[in-house]
């Protein structure tokens, strides 16, 4: 199972690795007179539909998993993105730091 996908995503990755090997193999092999360009504009089209269809009927734990994929963006990432010189205020002087919260002082387009 590959690391980028989720279990119940498995058959769209295997799509994907055909996807990948054919269009490699047709890179290679350019001096043959094999026209797959069809056969992988199919798949793609085979996969987006896959794709709709897995993810029109997720189950609860599915979107669980989904919410918790380590490829997910993290807030930082989007803090990051957004604003400048962002300073983060951590730990609740009693305790401990809780990671799933957030908070600082930034910059927004030289205001703070």
């Amino acid at each position: 199972m590959s690391l980028n996908f989720l279990d119940f995503e498995q058959p769209i990755a295997e799509l994907e690795a055909k996807i990948d090997s054919l269009t490699a193999v047709s890179r290679q092999d350019e001096k043959l007179d094999i026209n797959i360009d069809e056969e992988v504009h199919r798949l793609r089209e085979k996969s987006v539909e896959l794709t709709r269809k897995i993810f029109a009927d997720l189950g609860a734990w599915q979107v669980a998993q989904l919410a918790r994929h380590p490829q997910r963006p993290y807030t930082l990432d989007y803090v990051r993105l957004a604003f400048d010189e962002f300073d983060e205020l951590a730990g609740d002087r009693a305790y401990a730091d809780d990671k799933a919260i957030v908070g600082g002082i930034a910059r927004l387009e030289g205001d703070r």
